[in-house]
């Protein structure tokens, strides 16, 4: 690893090929279980370093960027649901997504591009395989997974409800997921929609 913090090292291609599955799986699972629909936006935080099994901002991978960023963008596709990767810290959670997403749901574009050590590997990934990526600085997502412990949920719409998945893990990192459903309003007479829940 470099002074930097940005792992240099070569990771071998059968377990690049693990994460690129296992994220996949996770997210197919997620968006299955979430119902998600097309045009529907799904955040993601992932921290490489926590895949790699260390401390989160200490051991940033591109190549494992990459790998994880095939799986879940394979399967956000499948689904014709959007993705928006939040970057880290160092850029505010800032999110990458594509410009039709953004535009579809009227968020206003920020001027940065991320770097594996200023917004993190994950969203560098975004950035580079996404056709028209933007940057934006709050979105209301309607479901997430969170790869390493990286804290979405500012980023979800209000009420997140945790979605149990098969796929605990992905290479060391803590998956979590979580979906979104309506505000319940009213008092004691209320009546709810069971196909809202």
């Amino acid at each position: 690893m470099s002074k930097d913090g940005l792992n240099k090292n070569e990771t071998a291609p059968e377990y690049l090929e693990q994460l690129t599955w296992e994220s996949h799986q996770a997210v197919t699972e997620l968006l299955q279980t979430a119902h998600l629909k097309q045009g529907d936006l799904l955040v993601v935080g992932c921290s490489t370093s926590e895949v790699a099994g260390e401390r989160i901002g200490s051991y940033s991978s591109p190549q494992m960027a990459e790998a994880v960023f095939a799986g879940i963008d394979s399967a956000a596709r499948e689904q014709g649901v959007f993705l928006a990767a939040q970057c880290c810290e160092h850029l505010n959670r800032a999110l990458i997504l594509e410009k039709e997403a953004a535009e579809k749901y009227g968020y206003e574009p920020v001027n940065v591009v991320p770097q594996p050590k200023a917004g993190g590997s994950f969203a560098t990934a975004a950035w580079k395989q996404f056709s028209q990526p933007v940057a934006v600085e709050h979105i209301r997502a309607h479901a997430g997974i969170d790869i390493g412990d990286t804290l979405i949920g500012m980023h979800l719409r209000e009420v997140a409800v945790p979605v149990r998945i098969s796929q605990k893990a992905i290479g060391s990192a803590h998956v979590v997921c979580a979906r979104t459903r309506y505000k319940f309003v009213g008092g004691a007479r209320a009546v709810y929609d069971e196909a809202l829940l």
